[in-house]
């Protein structure tokens, strides 16, 4: 559903929320603070309680002349009796024997009752949230007689009134639940019915533009890395198939011959020819690990957006760069009877000299390769539009037929592939020539016609 402009609205749950937050922070309050006042209240009767009955066995023990046997004889249910003498000596407890407790002189509501006639006091109980409530009345005799309880502290009404409070919270999220359900549903049906795989998705609410718009951004981001990990693993696999099937035949071919040489099966007169042939596929091997380390390299640049791994960019002559591969290539040439010219002025490129020397020679090589004997091959290094620089490799060779022309850049491709193997060629030169231009910012677009010939021109940046 396309949602009109203006009819979008705020998350207006989030208040519901916030307000159910607010009433069970004011019932905690509210509890804890009756809990306090109701301990308070408590304790104040309970003391009121205990000091009454201290005094009623008070009476008793002053009629029986302070004899113990008193205390012995009543029901006091929990309540602990403790007889203490003037110098603190315990004479009887209603709980342990007397004479393994220690000296009470020193407890505030002994002293107070000792010094005032009655005392009274609380403490931390040995159980756990309890209170021990004391009270002290002085004897005729002199002696002290102790009553104490134990009573439920704050922490232990705290843990009686959790139980309401959690009751509370259950009926208080129960009902919160029931509300917010149809609210939900209202609410949050609009964003579930965004669909992230989509990619053009359309918030329905205001706040969510900024997401939405982030989702739309990354579902993009996300299919085109899809696609580059495909394609990449895709170009991997036919790579490595490639690399495997190029690699067997000239070790098959050195293995071979060189079998032969060492089981003595080959005449002597036969030997330099095995021999030439082991050092023309170990040539053929060397060439292409060159190749497959310089494709490395280059697609492990392209991945990683950085230059780093070919050196520093430096400005290179590019005319001069042609000449000195049309001097080294000279002896290929004049075998395959060729001629190769360089014309031109000189152009500075912002690159890696080693890489433009890779990519001028694989031009050149293959210039000679497919050529014809009485052929010529023209090397033009001119000026481009923009302040580009034109490097153009012109031959007068074999073609490349129009339903090659668009693989001819691909890895391993060959028109004719028995001539190319014969010519020691890699199949990798082109792709070379590609990455590399690609490298230096570069286009390379070729033309050719079968039996006239080929011409590959790759426009650089002036440095």
């Amino acid at each position: 559903m396309v949602r009109q402009p203006g009819a979008k609205g705020s998350l207006s749950h989030r208040m519901f929320v916030a307000l159910v937050v607010a009433c069970t922070s004011v019932a905690v309050v509210v509890t804890v603070a009756a809990s306090l006042i109701y301990q308070s209240a408590f304790l104040a009767d309970e003391h009121e309680q205990l000091a009454g009955e201290c005094r009623t066995i008070a009476s008793l023990l002053n009629l029986a002349d302070d004899d113990p046997a008193v205390l012995s004889e009543l029901d006091l249910g929990d309540i602990r009796a403790t007889l203490i003498d003037p110098d603190g000596t315990v004479t009887y407890d209603s709980l342990a024997p007397a004479d393994e407790l220690p000296n009470h002189g020193d407890r505030p509501e002994v002293v107070a009752a000792f010094a005032e006639g009655s005392g009274s006091s609380e403490r931390s109980s040995d159980t756990a949230g309890y209170m021990s409530l004391y009270e002290a009345e002085r004897l005729e005799s002199g002696q002290v007689v102790r009553l104490s309880v134990d009573r439920a502290g704050v922490v232990a009404f705290l843990v009686q009134d959790l139980v309401l409070l959690a009751l509370f919270a259950v009926v208080l999220v129960g009902a919160s639940w029931l509300v917010s359900r149809r609210l939900s549903r209202r609410f949050v049906q609009p964003i579930l019915e965004i669909d992230p795989s989509v990619g053009d998705g359309v918030a329905p609410y205001e706040e969510l533009d900024p997401l939405v718009s982030r989702l739309n951004e990354q579902h993009g981001q996300l299919m085109h890395r899809m696609e580059q990990i495909q394609d990449a693993a895709d170009l991997r696999r036919e790579f490595t198939a490639n690399v495997t099937h190029e690699l067997k035949t000239p070790i098959a071919s050195i293995s071979g011959a060189a079998e032969l040489i060492r089981d003595g099966i080959a005449r002597p007169e036969d030997v330099p020819g095995f021999a030439g042939r082991i050092y023309d596929d170990a040539r053929r091997l060397s060439s292409l690990v060159s190749d497959i380390l310089t494709l490395s390299k280059l697609d492990e640049s392209e991945r990683a957006g950085s230059q780093e791994l070919f050196g520093p960019s430096e400005s290179v002559n590019l005319l001069a760069v042609a000449r000195d591969v049309a001097d080294r290539l000279a002896p290929k040439a004049r075998k395959a009877g060729v001629d190769v010219s360089v014309e031109g002025v000189s152009m500075m490129v912002r690159g890696n000299a080693r890489l433009l020397d890779e990519l001028v020679s694989n031009l050149c090589d293959n210039a000679i390769r497919y050529n014809r004997p009485g052929g010529k091959v023209f090397v033009w290094v001119l000026p481009a539009e923009a302040d580009g620089v034109r490097l153009r490799v012109s031959d007068t060779g074999i073609g490349i037929p129009e339903a090659s022309q668009d693989k001819v850049f691909e890895r391993f491709y060959r028109v004719d592939k028995g001539r190319s193997r014969d010519m020691g060629g890699t199949g990798l030169g082109l792709a070379i020539v590609k990455h590399a231009a690609a490298y230096h910012g570069a286009t390379v677009a070729l033309e050719s016609k079968v039996d006239k010939g080929t011409t590959i021109t790759v426009t650089f940046p002036r440095a």
